[in-house]
């Protein structure tokens, strides 16, 4: 009988410790952060591929070579964009860390096991900065979004030409890398449709490969701009519990104030009407 007693309090001390553990999860925060990490590794693995096959197809196809010293040129620019990907993925990674450590502090068990820190000024502070950098960073995110799908545009009409090459045979079209701003305007790189390098580009993989890296990594831009809406959410809703958290405090520290005050002056009534009856 006491085992069968003990057996029932275990399960249900597993219970209690589950439910606490599921109910001190900021789920709103997790899932973001986890759609946000998504977002911007498929973003930066896919854009980088993309980017390092646009080389390949400029090299290969269109017979562009890299500028000699320090010249801007397209390669240059595309060198430039991988390393604004390689921040992308290092200072996200961190934002997430930081947003999902904010989620986590504002939740009931864990506020209870570390006392409340997010109802002081510097928590309300902390939590309106991040805010403020989750809105921003969805601008960029929508900027990044936007500018992700030029290439996409661009390496689409070059893939539906590919395709449908039969409709288009004997037509005076050409592919001229200076409509796209890739070349200056002295230089004079196209491939037209019908030539030998067209035909070889239509066949290789590099084309079809590049392009569907692109819808990939605009993919993830979208998945970052959704992740970004949920922090703001998550961030909104956290700011408006601080809030209402903080006038709780202050309203139960009143209270206490002036409970106590009555008591005092209850305690010296107390003394003095013994004191005048001695």
């Amino acid at each position: 009988m006491e085992e069968n007693m003990d057996e029932s309090q275990s399960q249900k001390g597993c219970k209690e410790c589950c439910e606490r553990c599921v109910g001190s999860l900021p789920w709103a925060s997790l899932i973001a952060t986890i759609l946000l990490y998504m977002g911007v590794a498929l973003f930066c693995g896919c854009g980088h591929e993309a980017l390092s096959g646009t080389v390949t197809i400029l090299q290969n196809y269109f017979e562009v070579m890299r500028a000699p010293g320090g010249v801007l040129d397209v390669f240059t620019i595309i060198d430039i964009l991988k390393y604004i990907i390689y921040g992308l993925a290092a200072g996200f990674f961190v934002f997430g860390v930081l947003l999902l450590v904010e989620g986590f502090f504002t939740t009931g068990a864990i506020r209870d096991l570390y006392g409340e820190f997010k109802i002081t000024a510097c928590g309300r502070c902390l939590t309106a900065f991040l805010m403020v950098l989750a809105y921003l960073f969805f601008l960029v995110w929508l900027g990044v979004t936007a500018f992700t799908s030029l290439p996409v545009f661009m390496y689409y009409n070059v893939w539906s030409m590919c395709k449908n090459i039969s409709s288009v045979e004997g037509t005076n079209l050409c592919l001229d890398l200076r409509q796209f701003g890739a070349v200056t305007i002295a230089e004079e790189k196209k491939v037209c449709i019908g030539s030998e390098k067209f035909l070889r580009m239509c066949d290789s993989n590099e084309l079809d490969l590049t392009f569907h890296l692109f819808v990939c990594a605009l993919a993830g831009a979208g998945a970052a701009v959704i992740a970004m809406v949920h922090f703001l959410m998550a961030l909104s809703a956290n700011w408006g519990y601080l809030k209402d958290a903080s006038r709780m405090q202050k309203y139960e520290d009143i209270k206490s104030k002036e409970e106590q005050e009555l008591h005092d002056i209850h305690s010296t009534r107390s003394k003095e009407r013994l004191n005048a009856y001695t």
